[in-house]
């Protein structure tokens, strides 16, 4: 005999092995002595529905209940996977979002600092040419006598320092040019007592001729330097120049406005007579000789 351990039921046909009701695997009890064995047709369910269960046959003497083990849906796997999709999809949101702001941070900034550098390249440019600028400073000798001076002629001679071998120029208008720019910065010089750019023009021989007509060298022209603030403009006239090689001569007349203890403007004119060498790179003054001419009051 077998029974059903889900709804009790008992079978006598040997050949079943699940419940014809649920389809649970059946078990095998021994049938009681007191009572006949009952026939059950196998596969007739109303019989079996009428038959009550043996008495002596309880829970007590079949096996615990087994439940069914859990059941895994057969797409659970992808719907795992379909969950990750939108962490996914976020993290390509935020990478996207990042180099977005990479981007236009770079088409914001690259072009300022663009614009900044071309602006410092520009005013670092017109800086140079400012200062080597040829036509700077030509009209000096009719302006204030502290800032007249011949920025043009400093730094050519700043400049030929770079090559001190450098050959001596041949060109007489570009020599002529350049005696002329020192001939300002030297009368600046003068005026303001400034030994150190005097120290520069004139060479370390230079002999000129002081104002009382004796010999001069330069350690005693800068010594005896002073400032002079009479002296309110000037003017070169008639310059002529003799070029021989790295030697040059440099002749003309000077005119100056001078104020006198009254507060009046006078007007002196000197004739002179420079000498100049093409040493270290750059024109430098060997003597000079200077002669007063008749000057007339204003």
């Amino acid at each position: 005999m077998k029974r059903c351990p889900t709804c009790n039921r008992t079978f006598t046909d040997q050949a079943l092995s699940f419940c014809t009701d649920d389809g649970t695997p059946l078990l095998s009890v021994e049938p009681p002595e007191d009572e006949a064995t009952v026939v059950r047709p196998s596969r007739g369910r109303s019989e079996s529905d009428s038959v009550a269960p043996s008495s002596t046959s309880g829970p007590r003497d079949a096996p615990a209940y087994q439940p069914p083990g859990a059941y895994v849906p057969r797409d659970y796997s992808g719907q795992s996977k379909r969950r990750a999709w939108p962490w996914i999809v976020g993290l390509l949101a935020i990478v996207f979002v990042v180099f977005a702001g990479l981007a236009i941070a770079a088409v914001i900034l690259i072009p300022n600092m663009m614009r900044a550098a071309n602006t410092n390249s520009r005013n670092l440019n017109g800086s140079t040419g400012q200062r080597n600028d040829p036509n700077a400073n030509l009209n000096a000798p009719n302006s204030n006598p502290g800032s007249n001076s011949s920025d043009r002629s400093e730094n050519n001679n700043d400049n030929s320092t770079a090559d001190d071998t450098s050959p001596a120029p041949t060109d007489e208008d570009e020599v002529l040019q350049d005696l002329t720019n020192i001939e300002h910065e030297w009368t600046v010089a003068n005026i303001n007592a400034d030994k150190k750019k005097l120290d520069r023009i004139l060479a370390d021989d230079y002999v000129g001729t002081s104002a009382d007509g004796k010999p001069q060298g330069k350690a005693e022209y800068l010594r005896t330097a002073t400032r002079d603030t009479a002296i309110q403009n000037w003017n070169f006239e008639d310059l002529k120049l003799s070029l021989k090689g790295d030697r040059a001569t440099l002749t003309g007349t000077i005119t100056l406005d001078v104020r006198d203890d009254r507060g009046q403007n006078q007007n002196l004119a000197f004739r002179f007579t420079d000498k100049f060498v093409w040493r270290d790179g750059r024109w430098q003054a060997t003597g000079s000789v200077v002669t007063p001419l008749k000057g007339t009051a204003a």
